[in-house]
């Protein structure tokens, strides 16, 4: 399959990822704040402890099922892109969940389209390179630069303890190990493209993690454990 045709898949699959549409309803996510504070010493199950590992794990899905988007898109293995992909927007569901859990029904709904356009521009990226169309793979990095500074101003709306150019800067750093995955599928460095991977598997941990403790911070009465 040419790139061109690879491309043309890729765009007519792309709604699937930025929109939903078609996707299986995803699978029900674990409430992170406990509905009462708990009476036991601090252990690794207090809600606080649970917050932070569901982070990590959702995220840590998120760029799997990107990696394996991007990578069937790029060999046009549509199937499988297709797959990846609506499994891909209900990992993207089951994180606006998370944070509704938190925040409630208003900032689910305003964080999941936010967070699928990141996914947009990724989607707009691949296909830049699949058609090696250098104006189209720099204006997705420019928007996904550009989307930083708006996931930021999100969440430090939702939280205090979260200063925009902090998480702009995080999610900046998201952004381009994944670009770096993407790079190195197109060119079949497989080596190179597992390593990046790990990379940025690794770096979600460093969303998650302060993340997950801003909010017990904002929270204190909903994630610490109190000694009996």
């Amino acid at each position: 399959m040419d790139r061109t045709t690879v491309a043309k898949s890729v765009c007519a699959l792309a709604a699937i990822a930025v929109l939903g549409t078609g996707c299986a309803g995803s699978a029900s996510t674990p409430r992170m704040s406990g509905s009462h504070v708990q009476s036991a010493a601090a252990t690794s199950t207090t809600p606080a402890a649970t917050l932070r590992t569901t982070l990590n794990a959702l995220l840590s899905e998120h760029v799997i099922l990107a990696a394996a988007a991007t990578s069937a898109a790029l060999d046009g293995r549509d199937a499988e892109f297709k797959a990846a992909a609506g499994a891909l927007d209900g990992n993207s569901i089951d994180i606006a969940k998370a944070i509704g859990s938190i925040y409630g029904t208003d900032a689910e709904r305003a964080f999941l389209p936010l967070w699928r356009r990141h996914i947009g521009f990724a989607v707009d990226y691949t296909v830049g390179v699949a058609t090696k169309d250098r104006a189209k793979q720099q204006q997705a990095v420019d928007n996904l630069v550009a989307y930083t500074q708006d996931f930021g101003a999100f969440l430090e709306s939702a939280n205090p303890n979260l200063p925009k150019a902090v998480v702009a800067d995080l999610v900046k750093h998201h952004v381009v190990t994944l670009k770096e995955v993407i790079d190195a599928q197109a060119s079949r460095d497989y080596a190179r493209a597992y390593a990046a991977q790990r990379t940025a598997m690794a770096h979600m941990k460093m969303i998650a993690d302060p993340l997950a403790e801003a909010i017990v911070k904002q929270f204190p009465d909903r994630f610490t454990a109190s000694a009996k």
